[in-house]
């Protein structure tokens, strides 16, 4: 029977505002023009209609299925914290409040996880359906829940995916969610129940997004039409190792034993020997990490001519239509964690900090929450708070009552592009034809007939992606390969290898996190995070502060770094194996009392056997963090939790530190780029939201990377519809007078390059002192100077930049700001962005004027390629206290509830944007003193 109530709750519906943002990648079919206006359509979207899903926070409700009765208590900002007596009931109860406040998210991620996102929104999503039912995450996720997870973990599994049908149970889309009234104008869409696979292919999701160097691997590729090794080289230099440091810094790795002594003399023990480490491949085969990865070392630099790069281009057209999951397609992903040892600190006892870089969505990726068993025995386990998934039983990032744990991503490569010689039915491999895996798959499509796909594996497991577009498997008759490659006969497919299409043990790692007491039971727990690979930090309340990379790593044959696509035809370049987890760095307790991760090497490379990547985050962020701690602590002073908010909230910009100076010697003659150029002068180099100098700056720096690099890349790279005359390098177009063709760029805004990140710093520091180089050379430009050094262009990029923020903040500098510039909008992630205008209006919020900036400690993202919109973000911060855990401080990007005129939908933002924090009750006194709204699910 459905659930009954006693009594309930609603809110006064908030403020919207006008929106427009970022192109959408989810696009939706178009809604009947009833929707738009007219009178029937005003008296159907009533207030009782924007209401009725609104959940109930006050009373009871009885639940079929509990044991026992469960409290749900809601601060003031709607955050829930749960209390139970058992395992089941605390899990049950979270799936309940979670379908509660998000469940229309929860609904679209499994569509999208399981590529069925056309049963919701029509045929507009074919095409991204078949890539998804290619790569198979929720295959891959039924093969965990039925192979991999352990008893416990499928208990909790089942227990949460009722407590989400018991809230479905009874109710019209019309009281799940506004947008579920709003489809069922043109779609007889039906929720159908939650399962516990729903959840755990939710982590394929989220390690899609977090894969590593792909994105890399393919722009490395695009780059070979227009330029050489050396010029690709010099646009992926190799980590600054002596300048940033690398994570762990007193860990070593011993030769004689294999394994990694993390400095507290343990040599690897207390690392979980999980079903996931595999085997070590060759000691030793790989210590070229942090190389450019261009010079051809895996063999395939000939490979990657036109042909390929039509190839891999039409796949990046592919990635940049998959919906957003957790980043921006992999592309700026980013995150900050450090923690502090009780020697620096105020409180004698550790600070741990955390601030994930994703995709900025409405509502938030992350859901705060609290599990508390009554009494933790066998019985009930969990007393932990933190941050999770809505659609997912745990906490992902938190704390309990004795440890905190915080995440960054580790960017370690676990993705390798094969190219593939197909034959008949079949691919070549070591000079005989293996037949493919095949599956067939329906795609159901609303408001039209259901499509039918085959998918092809090799025998490896990789998917074909190739099949994904016809045009992918057409190689041209020139494409240029070596000697030894097959014939090219119809072309070259190009399949995936990527750790997370193996069964693997995540889901189990977030219930061992959530209830270890100690470094050893953390480091079991870690053990078993497999995917994603990600920094882990740790404190706890007996003073101990730690460090561990897990995940399954993949090892290459010599020779091969994974950093271009490997020839699928040759064995030697299949993976070798997993670096065991005994193998993987670790640190604990370092003397120097502090570790810092944001996404910055985690290991020395001649410290370390293993090539974990090629790619790393260019150290900016985390070297910029070690400064501050390293300037508070040689100060004499003691770091506290504000201490640790304010570095999160550093705008500082390390690339302007390094260009102002020259860009002040420069005469730039006109009197106008002269008033602008004075900005800069006595600028201290934040980015702050009200800064004119910040606004200047980052213009010049934007014209600067466009005028040295971004017009010399090929159209693959560069923003969609712009175009230049350039000479013609296996291209077709208008060709003018002067031999050249009109090429247009063809990638997302968001997705282009150069994007200006810390990549992009480097690449800039390591040119300065060639100011000659032909990197700083750029004709004519109608009355815009040539450039044939580095000041000429330099001048050009001050003068260009002058009169872009004339045209978009009006000539009176006087009037400008970042913040103008630098603007977030926050916008519902299917409804809310290719929708009609009222339903955004409706859904989408902002703008906010930020502070921060490209590789700033407050790393709120813009590509500089595509403009100054801010394109990732802090998704959340917080700063655990482990001497008082009522001291804890959090705040999330948006709100508790998915529901649009909630009160709760935007209301943490503006206190986001403004940097403050929220206060984290843990105890059950503070938790008390902080509910608003108490709720009992009764059995």
């Amino acid at each position: 029977m459905p659930p009954t109530t006693t009594a309930s709750s609603g809110h006064k519906p908030g403020k919207s505002g006008r929106k427009k943002g970022r192109k959408a990648r989810l696009f939706v079919f178009v809604l009947v023009l009833a929707i738009i206006g007219g009178v029937a359509y005003g008296a159907y979207w009533s207030i009782s209609t924007v209401r009725a899903s609104f959940p109930q926070t006050k009373g009871s409700i009885t639940l079929e299925g509990l044991s026992g009765p469960v409290d749900v208590k809601r601060d003031g900002y709607g955050i829930p914290q749960i209390y139970a007596s058992s395992d089941a009931d605390l899990f049950m109860a979270q799936g309940y409040v979670q379908a509660q406040d998000r469940f229309y998210e929860m609904d679209v991620r499994r569509h999208m996880t399981s590529g069925r996102l056309s049963e919701m929104f029509g045929k507009g999503q074919v095409d991204n359906d078949e890539f998804l039912r290619t790569l198979g995450w929720d295959r891959v996720a039924k093969q965990e829940y039925d192979k991999t997870l352990s008893a416990s973990t499928k208990k909790y599994l089942q227990a949460y995916a009722k407590g989400v049908n018991a809230y479905l149970k009874g109710k019209s889309g019309k009281d799940l969610s506004l947008e579920y009234a709003a489809l069922g104008f043109t779609n007889d869409y039906k929720p159908a129940q939650w399962t516990p696979v729903d959840s755990v292919s939710w982590l394929k999701a989220m390690a899609w997004d977090l894969r590593g160097n792909m994105q890399d691997e393919i722009d490395r590729a695009l780059m070979t039409s227009r330029l050489g090794p050396k010029q690709i080289a010099d646009l992926y230099p190799e980590y600054p190792y002596s300048r940033n440091q690398a994570i762990v810094q007193s860990g070593q790795y011993d030769e004689l034993t294999g394994t990694f002594d993390g400095g507290d003399g343990s040599s690897g023990s207390g690392s979980a020997a999980s079903g996931t480490s595999g085997t070590s491949g060759t000691s030793g085969t790989s210590g070229s990490s942090g190389t450019s990865g261009t010079s051809g070392t895996s063999g395939t630099a000939g490979t990657a001519g036109s042909a390929l790069g039509s190839q891999l281009s039409r796949l990046q057209d592919v990635l940049d239509d998959v919906p957003t999951a957790v980043g921006v397609n992999g592309n700026g992903i980013g995150s900050n964690s450090w923690v502090v040892g009780g020697q620096h600190t105020i409180t004698g006892k550790p600070l741990l900090a955390n601030d994930p870089h994703l995709a900025a969505s409405l509502p938030s990726v992350w859901y705060q929450m609290g599990l508390h068993c009554r009494t933790v025995s066998a019985k009930c386990q969990y007393d932990v708070t933190g941050y999770t998934f809505a659609g997912m039983p745990g906490v992902i990032i938190g704390h309990n009552q004795n440890i905190s744990w915080g995440m960054t991503n580790s960017g370690v490569d676990v993705t390798d592009l094969y190219l593939e010689k197909l034959t008949g039915d079949g691919y070549l491999y070591d000079g005989k034809v293996k037949p493919f895996t095949t599956r067939e798959e329906t795609i159901k499509v609303a408001g039209g007939s259901p499509k039918k796909i085959v998918v092809r594996q090799t025998g490896d497991g990789m998917p074909l992606l190739s099949d994904r577009d016809k045009e992918l498997v057409k190689v041209g008759r020139k494409a240029a390969v070596d000697t030894s490659a097959p014939d090219r006969g119809d072309g070259y497919g190009i399949a995936l290898r990527w750790t997370a299409l193996d069964p693997g043990t995540a889901m189990d790692a977030v219930f061992a996190m959530d209830k270890a007491t100690d470094w050893k039971d953390f480091r079991q727990a870690a053990a078993l995070f497999d995917v994603p690979s990600q920094n882990l930090v740790y404190a706890d309340t007996d003073n101990h502060i730690g460090y561990t990379l897990p995940g399954r790593i993949p090892t290459r044959a010599k020779g091969d770094d994974g950093s271009i696509p490997a020839p699928g035809w040759n064995s030697k370049y299949k993976w070798t194996g997993y670096i065991k987890q005994d193998r993987l760095p670790y640190e604990y307790n370092p003397k120097r009392g502090y570790i810092v991760t944001a996404n910055q090497a985690v290991v020395d490379k001649d410290e370390y056997p293993y090539t974990l990547t090629t790619d790393w985050g260019y150290g900016t962020r985390s070297q910029r963090i070690t400064d501050l701690i390293e300037q508070k602590i040689k100060g004499g002073g003691k770091i506290s939790t504000d201490d640790m908010r304010q570095m999160q909230l550093d705008n500082s910009s390390e690339i302007a530190k390094l260009l102002v100076p020259r860009m002040l010697k420069i005469d730039v003659g006109d009197k106008d780029v002269r008033e602008a150029q004075e900005l800069l002068e006595g600028w201290d180099y934040t980015q702050d939201a009200d800064s004119a100098a910040a606004a200047y700056f980052n213009a010049v720096w934007r014209n600067i990377l466009k005028l040295a690099f971004g017009n010399k890349l090929p159209k693959e790279l560069r923003v969609e519809g712009q175009c230049l005359w350039v000479d013609p390098v296996n291209t077709t177009g208008p060709v003018d007078d002067t031999g050249k063709v009109r090429e247009c760029g063809e990638r997302e805004a968001d997705q282009a390059q150069p994007d200006g990140g810390d990549r992009w710093f480097e690449v800039v520091r390591q040119l300065m002192n060639d100011e000659n180089s032909d990197w700083w050379k750029t004709p004519r430009s109608g009355t815009r100077p040539l450039a044939t050094n580095r000041d000429e262009l330099f001048k050009r990029a001050m003068i260009d930049a002058r009169w872009e923020l004339t045209a978009k903040l009006g000539k009176d500098i006087d009037t400008w700001s970042w913040g103008r510039l630098h603007r977030l909008f926050l916008k519902n992630q299917t409804l809310g962005t290719e929708g009609p205008g009222f339903l955004q209006y409706v859904l989408n919020r902002g703008p906010w004027k930020l502070s921060g900036g490209e590789a700033a400690v407050n790393a709120t993202g813009w590509n500089a390629a595509g403009g100054y919109g801010v394109v990732w973000v802090p998704s959340m911060r917080m700063v655990v206290n482990l001497g008082d855990l009522d001291k804890s401080k959090w705040i999330n990007l948006s709100g508790a509830s998915g529901h649009a005129y909630s009160a709760h939908y935007v209301d943490q933002t503006d206190k986001w944007a403004d940097g403050e924090l929220l206060d984290w009750s843990f105890s059950d006194k503070a938790v008390d003193d902080s509910t608003s709204d108490s709720l009992v699910l009764k059995p």
